[in-house]
This record gives structure tokens, C-alpha cells and sequence, in this order.
């Protein structure tokens, strides 16, 4: 059973890994300039950290599941919060890249579909005011 665990966690990795790089792919077509993959802090790993062509700094989660929906309903607020925890470490350490403004968004990579960027998707609870 250890193997056939082991095997899952290992095309879970393959699958994020590729939901990862297509999600990259769409959002340089958008114009967007991506900043960061799989960034890790303390606090947990940001999937990606992009640039918007309007110089937003956007936090970007991926998300492979077999439909849209289920990719989105699956960002739970324990993990938004991880990720806007992670968020503010990060602007934290490079205050100057927040400075024309910040947001959470989710890719979706679905089974025989495109993938789809949903910008602003979700604010962390915590987050308020105290964004660095």
C-alpha cells in the first residue's frame, strides 16, 4: 500500500507540475510577467507570483482538478489564509513590488480544457489592513 501511496503523491506532483506550466504559459500570453514559481516561505509555497500588465502583483494559485468548479470551490480558507500569510512575507521583504496594488488569483487547469485565470478570485481573511 506504501508504494501505491507514494505513486499517487508522485503523479499529483506530475500534475500540479504541468497545471503549473500551463498556467504560466496563459497568463505570458495575457501579457503577464511571472515573478516567482513555487515560492516557499515558512508559511507554505505560492504557486505563482506574476506581474498583470497594469503592474498589479498577483498571487497565483493553481488549481488541476477534472472541471473549473471543482478547481475553484477547492481553495479553501485555510489555505487562502496560508497563502496570504506567505503573501505578506514575501512583500514584506520586497515592500516595492506591492506599490500598484495586490490580489489572490486562481488558474483552473481542467481535463481537455484550457486553462482559465479567475483574477481577484478570493481576499485572505486576514489579511485587512495590515498589508505591508
Amino acid at each position: 500500500m506504501k508504494c501505491a501511496d507514494r505513486n499517487g503523491r508522485l503523479a499529483a506532483e506530475r500534475r500540479g507540475r504541468r497545471g503549473e506550466l500551463l498556467a504560466s504559459i496563459l497568463l505570458m500570453l495575457k501579457g503577464y510577467r511571472i515573478l516567482g514559481r513555487r515560492v516557499r516561505s515558512r508559511f507554505g509555497e505560492i504557486d505563482l507570483i506574476a506581474r498583470s500588465p497594469s503592474g498589479v502583483l498577483c498571487f497565483i494559485e493553481v488549481k488541476a482538478r477534472t472541471d473549473a468548479e471543482t478547481a475553484l470551490d477547492s481553495v479553501r480558507v485555510h489555505q487562502q489564509m496560508r497563502i496570504g500569510r506567505a503573501a505578506k512575507l514575501y512583500l514584506a521583504q520586497r515592500p516595492q513590488l506591492g506599490a500598484k496594488g495586490v490580489r489572490f488569483d486562481v488558474v483552473t487547469v481542467a481535463l481537455g480544457r484550457l486553462p482559465q485565470h479567475f483574477p481577484s478570485a478570493w481576499q485572505p481573511e486576514d489579511w485587512g489592513s495590515a498589508r505591508p
